[in-house]
């Protein structure tokens, strides 16, 4: 009678050879050398679930600098900026290698990083791994390949549940960076999490701070990146984990009462979120900047909120707060440049729309729109649109058809003008020129004045562009 572990070794064996045959190719260069290699963690489980892909990770007795010598005459590139922890990268064809030497290491109480201590096998390895389902390996320098599975990562993937191969206490105080590794695979697998290592993570969420901003921001945007970031935010949030490097999303928890009732920012935030991933084929597919603009756009109304006599609630200005915030959290957590700032600036123009709620756009308004939002602009239709979450059919299709107007009129405008490239009819060149004048700030007055006429009427032609430069002057000089 075959067992789960004998029919997941053939799933595994089986997905190896015939989506990344080049592993076993690799075994016999370090079995001709007299060491032992598996592939390890995630690409078993991966191999399990069908989804194996060109990120392969080994596990050897190899030590590093042994491990660089095989991959540098088998390999098409190999580099090794991860020597010190025992790990050597490599690239073959389409494949992308990681071989890391059998590690045994932990973090100190108040340290950013492990200590590193080499193991002497795979056993060990295994048991440092931070859940069952990525504590298994194929072990492919014997005979037979050989599948290793001494925490029974099969069975809870049949049961779709994270659980850690040691006490959780032990394994969150080894790296605890990997209660955060937790939110984020039960995004990316729709796994639940055991009670104990739920609860360890509640336990242990000062931990986290020990982790550096980095480590951190790399697995909060992988969770975000995942298909279902909903799971993973949730968890981050009940555990309280999230108010350790992200505090103003569980702020969007704000208490109501029966008398100035609002939308829940909370819930909102979260299906604005789900929203955006349903909308953002039209950005080319996954996209971070858009992602956590939805989560985000809201975070300033916690400190903007203010009670109206009478019932209700507003928010005045929690878009310009909002943005500040982003601005500044994002950067703690250093996110690239460009990210923190196409994030803020979303969050700061996602109300820009219900300026015209009527659906009554001008051409000025729509240049101005564009203007506003450049390089932006299809990433603020998303967060738009996906910023209606109204239960009010007919409120949500009004909404709905004064953006399809909107999108039209620049549609339209972008045939006639050249919308994204808005400048003026004169340049600084042809300013001096005509005024006489050298560069300095009245030449950037009157530059931004001939901005200003474009914007609201569109191209003047060079003749009345420098009849009206020539009225602002006189203007101006008396």
């Amino acid at each position: 009678m075959e067992t789960p572990h004998s029919a997941a070794s053939e799933i595994a064996i089986s997905a190896l050879r015939e989506r990344a045959p080049l592993a076993f190719d690799l075994a016999a260069q370090f079995k001709a050398n007299g060491f032992r290699l598996a592939l390890v963690g995630g690409p078993v489980r991966d191999a399990l679930l069908n989804r194996l892909g060109n990120d392969l990770d080994f596990t050897t007795d190899a030590r590093p600098e042994d491990t660089k010598k095989i991959l540098k005459k088998w390999a098409d590139d190999v580099w090794d900026v991860g020597i010190k922890f025992g790990t050597i990268g490599a690239k073959k064809s389409d494949s992308t290698i990681e071989v890391t030497t059998y590690r045994a290491d932990s973090y100190e109480a108040d340290s950013r990083k492990p200590e590193v201590n080499f193991g002497d096998n795979i056993e060990g390895d295994l048991l440092r791994r931070d859940f069952t389902v990525n504590a298994m390996a194929i072990e492919l320098t014997t005979d037979k390949p050989e599948f290793i599975d001494p925490h029974n990562g099969v069975t809870d993937l049949l049961r779709k549940i994270l659980r850690t191969p040691t006490k959780p206490q032990l394994s969150f105080s080894d790296d605890p960076l990997r209660m955060l590794r937790a939110a984020r695979f039960a995004a990316q697998l729709n796994f639940a999490i055991e009670d104990d290592v739920l609860n360890a993570m509640k336990e242990m969420a000062d931990r986290l701070s020990i982790i550096s901003a980095e480590r951190i921001r790399d697995e909060f945007a992988k969770t975000l990146l995942s298909d279902n970031p909903r799971i993973g935010i949730t968890i981050l949030v009940d555990t309280g984990l999230c108010e350790k490097f992200l505090p103003e999303i569980p702020k969007l928890r704000l208490e109501i009462d029966e008398h100035h009732h609002h939308k829940d920012v909370y819930e909102h935030s979260l299906t604005v979120l789900e929203q955006s991933i349903a909308l953002e084929h039209r950005l080319g597919g996954k996209n971070l900047i858009s992602r956590l603009a939805a989560l985000l756009h809201d975070i300033g109304k916690p400190k903007t909120r203010a009670l109206i006599p009478g019932g209700g609630v507003s928010f005045h200005h929690h878009e310009v707060v909002g943005s500040r915030l982003t601005k500044e959290r994002l950067k703690k957590l250093r996110f690239d440049h460009h990210i923190v700032e196409e994030v803020s600036q979303l969050v700061f123009l996602h109300l820009r729309f219900h300026g015209y709620g009527d659906g009554a756009w001008t051409d000025s308004a729509v240049r101005r729109y564009v203007r506003d939002a450049g390089d932006l602009l299809t990433h603020l239709h998303v967060l738009t649109r996906a910023d209606c979450t109204t239960r009010n059919l007919k409120k949500a299709e009004r909404l709905a058809n004064h953006y399809d107007d909107l999108e039209n009129r620049i549609q339209t405008l972008m045939e006639q003008e050249e919308l994204l490239k808005i400048r003026p009819d004169l340049d600084g060149h042809a300013i001096m020129q005509l005024l006489g004048v050298p560069a300095g700030p009245i030449i950037g007055k009157a530059y931004e004045y001939l901005l200003e006429l474009r914007l609201e009427h569109g191209p003047l032609g060079t003749e009345r562009a420098e009849q009206e430069l020539k009225n602002w002057w006189t203007k101006n000089q008396s």
